[in-house]
């Protein structure tokens, strides 16, 4: 194999809107969970490159290597070159349409590796080893005939097929050698049915057939994307991203498809990350429904209804899929953890947090549902009016937070702002008539009591700027969501003197921002989402247009090669930090990419009103 230990940014991902893999520069995928994102791995080398399993495709001799994904796809090529000729090999989950599916008789989930020989001649190397749950179980793989290899697993069947002489590899699992010449193909498919007898067609020559499928697939959803802005290239990735998180049974999408790559090398801040955050809501739904995918935004919204329609009044910082509650933290004491980052964790402990700012992005993720002139049952409206009630009677209390520090909790500005945010947006839905029986007077007293409290002791007058805590005097790069929010309007001289200090102390190089003052003492990297909350801030009116597209662009620098993000990036390597692809950061970066956009257009509008009142103006060109 070409490679032994990748960076987390030499990573691609593929998935099917029920689960992903990671695979690896050197062909390797080294992180798989079926049959969903939040299950046992059956690939997890990732995490422990001696226990956690692998499936390797790669050629004898060394090579270099080159990638990519076909335009407007989730479909990966990774071309080899070697001293006696090149290969590509291209790397897809089959997402076909329904009719598709029942005419090919696809099974429930298929993984499928094609290569091909474009020149010269290429000797592959072919190593299957599959660890189901974590590592903790060794496969059996037996040898089915026609039907491929099966690996038994209970009552899942799960088999691989394709044309190669298997035989039992050293340490475990199988491996084979082919051989192949200018033209030359090699296809793999990996299946999985979670009850048997399930679907195993012969893969034969539907290898082909499917790869046309399924990057045509990809590409009608692309091309969907609603922006014309700059950057589109990153923008619609970073929507295929979001499509690729996306649990398509029940639109809830997660924050990341893996576990415990760390925000500190080495360290302890790994995290599973394979669940659903409130935290995200308002922010996801204004980004899909920004870039036109409404069919998305309204599964996503309407998954978000269910899972706090279960908890209401209450509600929980984190789900599963489902919207259920996610399982209690636990570590995997087997793993040794990506470059040693341990412990390697399942579960997450902020299931039993309380972050008040949740109350805030379920309510303003509705108001974009219902702005797009989509009814509110009663039972919706009932269950806003008591999100909103709940606030009223819990806002003055301190709550864990939006970044879920493990102590004590705090009187956070970030939360008491989205408590303004939920009562604020209530009552304009009480106001256009979409949310009846709200008590106004008592939510308008509360909401203007929030905001003389984060006015009066949310800004610090010594520093000049908002800060983490009320009364406190630490930064946090949460605060310039005020302008996102319509607290407070980016060019006022509160938020641009708060942006100045924020640059200033949290700053780690262009377009880099850490998300608080604590991560400058923690050795974590910056924060991506902060980062592009930079762009946007000045986008929203606290800079100039060339300010903010600067910004953006000096962000965007740290896509890896292929325009995927992690959560965090290291300033000093530009590495990435924390687990990838990291759904919050793609958002983010949509949502500047859109205030971009309007921003843009908004300068355009002005200066061809101005030029029609008879001054010589600049020539602009004005997109529709």
């Amino acid at each position: 194999m070409t490679e032994a230990a990748p960076k987390i940014q030499d990573y691609a991902v593929i998935g099917n809107g029920r689960s992903a893999a990671l695979v690896s520069r050197g062909g390797s995928i080294d992180w798989l969970c079926w049959p969903r994102f939040d299950s046992p791995s059956l690939f997890g080398a990732l995490l422990d490159p001696r226990t956690g399993g692998s499936w390797g495709i790669a050629p004898a001799l060394p090579a270099e290597v080159g990638r990519r994904y076909l335009d407007g796809t989730n479909v990966l090529e990774t071309r080899f070159r070697t001293a006696t000729g090149a290969a590509t090999l291209t790397d897809f989950m089959t997402a076909v349409s329904e009719e598709d599916k029942r005419r090919l008789l696809l099974p429930e989930h298929e993984l499928v590796r094609r290569a091909v020989c474009e020149e010269g001649e290429v000797e592959l190397v072919v190593r299957f080893d599959p660890r189901p749950d974590y590592g903790r179980a060794r496969a059996r793989i037996r040898d089915a005939g026609a039907l491929g290899l099966r690996i038994d697993m209970g009552s899942w069947l799960v088999a691989l097929h394709g044309r190669a002489a298997f035989m039992p590899a050293e340490g475990g699992g199988v491996a084979a050698r082919v051989r192949l010449r200018a033209g030359e193909a090699v296809a793999f498919a990996l299946t999985f049915s979670a009850e048997a007898p399930g679907v195993v067609p012969h893969l034969g020559d539907a290898a082909g057939e499917k790869l046309a499928l399924t990057a045509g697939w990809w590409r009608r959803w692309a091309a969907r994307a609603r922006y014309d802005g700059p950057h589109r290239d990153a923008v619609v990735r970073s929507a295929l991203v979001l499509k690729l998180m996306s649990y398509a049974p029940s639109g809830a999408i997660v924050a990341a498809p893996t576990t415990s790559l760390p925000e500190r090398a080495g360290g302890d801040l790994n995290w599973d990350y394979r669940f659903c955050w409130l935290r995200d809501a308002a922010f996801t739904a204004r980004a899909l429904f920004g870039l036109g995918y409404e069919e998305e935004a309204e599964a996503f919204c309407s998954w978000l209804l269910h899972a706090t329609r279960l908890t209401r009044p209450e509600l929980r910082v984190i789900y599963d899929v489902f919207g259920e509650t996610v399982p209690r933290e636990s570590d995997l004491p087997h793993l040794g953890g990506y470059g040693g980052s341990r412990p390697v964790r399942t579960g997450n402990g902020a299931r039993g947090q309380v972050q008040l700012d949740v109350y805030g992005e379920v309510v303003e993720a509705v108001t974009h549902f219902a702005g797009r002139g989509r009814p509110l049952d009663r039972d919706t409206q009932a269950m806003l009016r008591h999100y909103g009630e709940y606030v009223c009677r819990h806002w003055e209390e301190p709550d864990n937070g939006i970044w879920e520090p493990r102590g004590e909790r705090r009187h956070f500005t970030h939360s008491k702002l989205l408590c303004w945010v939920a009562l604020d947006r209530l009552l304009a839905l009480h106001r256009d008539g979409r949310v009846r029986g709200i008590p106004a007077a008592r939510f308008a007293e509360n909401r203007d009591r929030i905001r003389r409290d984060i006015e009066e002791r949310g800004w610090n007058p010594k520093l000049e700027c908002y800060t983490q805590v009320l009364g406190g005097e630490t930064l946090d790069a949460s605060v310039l969501q005020m302008a996102f929010l319509g607290f407070a309007g980016a060019s006022s001289e509160r938020m641009r003197q708060t942006y100045r200090r924020v640059v200033e102390r949290l700053g780690a190089g262009p377009g880099l921002v850490y998300r608080y003052e604590q991560s400058l003492g923690g050795r974590e990297g910056a924060f991506a989402m902060c980062s592009f909350w930079l762009a946007d801030f000045l986008a929203r009116g606290g800079g100039s247009e060339d300010e903010a597209r600067e910004s953006f662009a000096s962000t965007l620098r740290y896509a890896n090669d292929l325009g995927l993000f992690a959560e965090e990036i290291d300033p000093d390597t530009g590495e990435a930090l924390g687990n990838f692809p990291q759904a919050f950061t793609h958002v983010g970066l949509i949502n500047a990419a859109l205030s971009l956009e309007e921003r843009e257009r908004r300068d355009c509008g002005r200066l061809t009103v101005a030029a029609a009142g008879g001054r010589p103006q600049a020539v602009r060109e004005v997109r529709p």
